[in-house]
């Protein structure tokens, strides 16, 4: 089975497998931004070469492209599927435009990028970075769209916002299986992870998203949603003509925006709850609700209710089901390329790179939270993955941290200091990166100039409050 593929031995030292993965990334930007190789090609044929010189076996190499791709794939697909759904019904019935109008009429249009971040924040507590962006997307476009210039201005605080509570806060499963794993409480990790990543938020992802969309010029794309609509006339060519049509209430909109935080926030905080012995494993109740707050469960469930409530408004099925239909063709890209990137962090993943570097930074001569922050980041940047980064590097300190007597806030501040790391230099072995890219209509150069940049210094700023707060209680 692919998906229960574990790491191979690895083939050679530590430092061998370092090369081979820094020359693997450098072949991928090479064939990207040089040769101009299509993504999705690149990333294939530089996964299939990696896995070949970190001496995979060749019989093996099939399976090792699909750990990463089938693990990454199986998830986007059809979480980008049901989102671009969702958010082009509500392109197309007005609903961006509502929820747009009525975020700013709040805030005002100066305030508008932190009014989309500060909306990020508070949708990002329990839902996951990539199913708050895709659900999120219309409303950061219709803003950008109104107000003109680079989309950076609107994209970033919002991307970071759902980012820094997806890497920090619990019930999200990074922080919460670090928590676990170091033996610090979750009502703690909660208590401090919350301020921690709001000010990491603020000074890491807001306003340096201002000086970076004042550098980059990003256009708004239209790949997902193309022309305004606004509720006035009907694109799924089914009606004959145009006709003039009522953009929804804001309260509807709202409401089917804050359906799938409900039902996601059923699986997030009852896993928690189980994860610490609160709600006994198997009651029927709690699986129920745990399958309603299935990521993918939810988001359909809120496309049927977009169908009802936005759809069939004013159009027939036929024309709904064309709508739904024309949102899907663009997105193939962005799937197969996200697929691909996970493709490779796979490969780097099973390559035993990861492994290699833990075992070799265990015992570095550091302060604790210091050696917690380097670790996570050698591995982030070694194999991709956050959650692999978070978890491996927590496993490894737990000894250390068990055998130093910490308190609970300082095992805290271990768990923030550790997500920090597993957050900084998202790059093009990260499937969140694709998702980042082309959502965006961001190349891969601009990309590594805005995201990861934003990224990095958002991950930094967590772990300089972490260290500083670390130093304090000392």
């Amino acid at each position: 089975m692919v998906c229960g593929m574990e790491a191979i031995e690895p083939a050679y030292g530590t430092t061998t497998l370092l090369l081979i993965a820094a020359a693997a990334v450098a072949l991928l930007l090479v064939l990207i931004i040089q040769v101009k190789l299509h993504a999705f090609v690149s990333l294939v044929l530089v996964s299939v070469l990696t896995a070949l010189a970190a001496g995979i076996p060749v019989g093996d190499v099939p399976d090792a492209l699909l750990y990463g791709f089938a693990d990454t794939i199986g998830t986007v697909a059809l979480l980008v599927g049901f989102g671009v759904m969702i958010g082009r019904l509500l392109e197309v019935t007005g609903g961006a435009q509502v929820l747009a109008d009525t975020l700013i009429s709040r805030f005002g249009e100066r305030r508008a990028p932190f009014a989309l971040g500060v909306a990020a924040l508070l949708f990002g507590f329990p839902i996951f970075f990539d199913a708050g962006l895709v659900v999120f997307l219309p409303i950061i476009l219709t803003v950008a769209r109104r107000f003109g210039g680079s989309l950076l201005y609107y994209a970033l605080p919002a991307a970071g916002a759902f980012a820094a509570m997806h890497a920090l806060v619990p019930p999200h499963p990074g922080p919460v299986a670090a928590a676990e794993l170091l033996g610090a409480p979750i009502g703690v990790t909660l208590l401090v992870g919350v301020p921690i990543a709001i000010v990491s938020w603020y000074f890491g992802a807001y306003l340096v998203s201002r000086v970076l969309a004042a550098r980059f010029d990003v256009a708004l794309p239209d790949l997902l949603f193309g022309e305004e609509n606004g509720g006035r006339d009907d694109e799924a060519g089914g009606s004959g003509g145009t006709t003039t049509r009522t953009a929804p209430r804001f309260g509807i909109v709202l409401g089917l925006l804050l359906l799938p935080l409900v039902l996601i926030s059923f699986n997030t905080v009852l896993t928690t709850l189980v994860s610490v012995g609160t709600i006994e494993e198997g009651e029927t109740w709690s699986e129920f609700l745990l399958l309603l707050g299935d990521t993918t469960v939810a988001l359909l469930i809120t496309v049927l209710a977009a169908v009802l409530v936005l759809g069939r408004r004013d159009r027939s099925m036929a024309d709904v089901s064309q709508i739904l239909d024309q949102s899907l063709g663009p997105i193939c890209s962005i799937i197969l390329i996200t697929g691909a990137g996970g493709m490779f962090g796979g490969v780097l993943e099973l390559s035993g790179i990861g492994e290699a570097l833990s075992g070799s930074l265990s015992d570095l001569g550091i302060s604790l939270i210091l050696q917690a922050f380097v670790i996570s980041t050698l591995l982030r940047v070694a194999q991709g993955s956050a959650t692999v980064a978070l978890t491996t590097a927590a496993g490894l300190l737990a000894p250390a941290a068990s055998a130093a007597d910490l308190s609970d806030f300082q095992l805290t501040l271990l768990v923030m200091a550790i997500a920090a790391g597993a957050t900084v230099l998202s790059h093009v072995n990260d499937s969140g990166f694709w998702l980042v890219s082309r959502f965006f209509g961001m190349d891969e150069k601009t990309t590594l100039r805005t995201w990861t940049v934003m990224e990095t210094t958002l991950g930094t700023t967590a772990f300089a409050i972490s260290a500083v707060l670390w130093v304090i209680v000392a």
